[in-house]
C-alpha cells in the first residue's frame, strides 16, 4: 500500500496539549466492526462495553526522563534524546544539531547537573543525528546513575507538544501525566498512550465488572518519533522494540480463550506484543490463528499494515494517531483503512481531541465466540 493512503487533515486545534482531568474523563468513540454501529461515551464508561471474562492486556513499560537540553562550551544550544543504553554503558542518542559536535567534546546539560561526552557520530536521513554518548554526573564527572537521569531529565514528549527549552512550569505535571498507571519497567522513550486514560477508580469498576487483567512489556522506541519516509509500505523498515510476554500473561490468555472471553489490547504497543507472540493452531489442517501466545522476550520488528489478519487481539483501545504513521496503519489493519479514516473524520467533526493526550477509540472486532458479546 501507499503511505499516502493513510493521510488525513487535522485542524491544529484538535491536538490535545494536556490530558483530560481526571484521566478517565476523556471521550471514548466506540465502534463495532461487525455491525458498523458507533456510540459516543467516556473512558470511564469502558466497563459497559466489556464483558465478564474479557481479558484486558496492558503495557507496563515506564518512560525514561530521557530528553536533555544544554549547551556547548561555545554557547550553542544542544538537545538530545537518550534512546538506549548499550552494554558498554554508553547511550545511543538522537542529537540536534549533530553535525557541529566533535568526538570528545563535552556538552553541559540541564544547567550543569549532567554532562555528555560525545563519542562517535552516526548519520541518519531524517534530520536527526545519532551519536554514542557517555552521560556523566555534572558534580563528579563519573558515569551518571539512573536516579540522576530521572531527577534531572525531562519527559520525552512528542514534538507536537510544545514546551520551552528553559524553565518549564509544566515539567512536573508532564512527569505525572505522561506516565501510565501501570508503569513499572523502565525503558521507553514514549508513553503507551492508551494506558494514560486509566485511573484507580476505573480499574476498580473493571474489576467489579469481572474483566481480568494481564501485563506485557514493550519499550516504546525512537521509531515513534520518526516519520515513514518511503511511499511504498513494503519498503518501510520497521524499527525494533524490546518486549517481554511472560508465562503469566500467556496463561491468562489461554484461560480467557477457554472461557470464551475476548482479548482486549490496551494500545497498539500491547497489540504489537501479542501479535509478535501469536501461535498457530497445530491441530488445524492448514495452520491458522489459535488466538494463543507463547511466552517470549526479545525484539520485534513486526509491521502491521492492511491486510494483516489479527491472530490474538479481539478488541483494541487506542488513541487517535498521526497521519501516515505506523500506528494508524496498525489500527487500519484491525478495522479497515477506509472505515478508520471515516471514523477519524467523524471524530474531528465531533470535536474529539487527538494524539498522546487526546481522547480514545474503542474498536470491537469480529466476534470469535457468540458468548463474547456485551452482556
Amino acid at each position: 500500500m501507499k503511505v499516502s493512503d493513510f493521510d488525513y487533515e487535522l485542524p491544529p486545534e484538535r491536538i490535545a496539549d494536556s490530558p483530560a482531568s481526571p484521566r478517565d474523563a476523556a471521550r471514548l468513540f466506540v465502534h463495532d466492526v461487525a455491525s458498523g454501529r458507533s456510540e459516543h461515551a467516556h473512558v470511564r464508561d469502558l466497563p459497559a462495553f466489556l464483558a465478564p471474562g474479557d481479558l484486558m492486556v496492558v503495557n507496563d513499560t515506564r518512560v525514561r526522563a530521557a530528553r536533555l537540553v544544554g549547551a556547548r562550551a561555545s554557547g550553542g544550544a544542544v538537545e538530545m534524546l537518550l534512546v538506549e543504553r548499550e552494554a558498554s554503558g554508553a547511550w545511543r542518542a538522537l542529537v540536534k544539531p549533530a553535525a557541529r559536535l566533535k568526538p570528545g567534546e563535552l556538552v553541559t546539560l540541564e544547567g550543569g547537573a549532567l554532562v555528555a561526552r560525545m563519542l562517535v557520530r552516526e548519520t541518519s536521513g531524517d534530520g536527526h543525528g545519532e551519536w554514542r554518548v557517555e552521560l556523566l554526573s555534572g558534580a563528579t564527572r563519573e558515569r551518571a546513575s539512573d536516579d540522576e537521569l530521572e531527577r534531572h531529565g525531562r519527559m520525552p514528549l512528542p514534538p507536537y507538544l510544545h514546551r520551552p527549552r528553559g524553565e518549564d512550569p509544566r515539567r512536573d505535571a508532564d512527569r505525572a501525566s505522561y506516565q501510565t498507571l501501570f508503569a513499572r519497567e523502565l525503558g521507553a522513550v514514549a508513553a503507551p498512550t492508551a494506558g494514560l486514560h486509566f485511573t484507580p477508580e476505573l480499574l476498580a469498576a473493571l474489576d467489579r465488572r469481572g474483566v481480568e487483567r494481564a501485563q506485557v512489556t514493550l519499550h516504546v522506541g525512537e521509531g515513534t518519533f520518526r516519520s515513514v519516509e518511503v511511499e511504498d509500505t513494503d519498503a518501510h523498515r520497521m524499527h525494533s522494540e524490546r518486549f517481554v510476554l511472560d508465562g503469566c500473561a500467556a496463561d491468562a490468555i489461554r484461560a480467557a480463550r477457554a472461557r470464551h472471553g475476548r482479548v482486549v489490547a490496551v494500545g497498539t504497543t500491547s497489540a504489537r506484543t501479542l501479535e509478535s507472540c501469536a501461535l498457530d493452531d497445530p491441530s488445524a489442517l492448514v495452520a491458522g490463528p489459535s488466538g494463543l501466545v507463547a511466552p517470549r522476550a526479545g525484539e520485534t520488528r513486526l509491521f502491521v499494515v492492511p491486510p494483516y489478519r489479527f491472530r490474538v487481539v479481539d478488541v483494541l483501545l487506542t488513541n487517535f494517531h498521526l497521519p501516515r504513521s505506523t500506528l494508524l496503519m496498525l489500527v487500519s489493519a484491525f478495522a479497515g483503512r477506509e472505515r478508520v479514516l471515516e471514523l477519524y473524520r467523524e471524530a474531528i467533526a465531533r470535536g474529539y481531541r487527538f494524539y498522546s493526550y487526546g481522547d480514545a477509540l474503542l474498536l470491537v472486532g469480529e466476534p470469535r465466540h457468540s458468548s463474547a458479546a456485551r452482556s
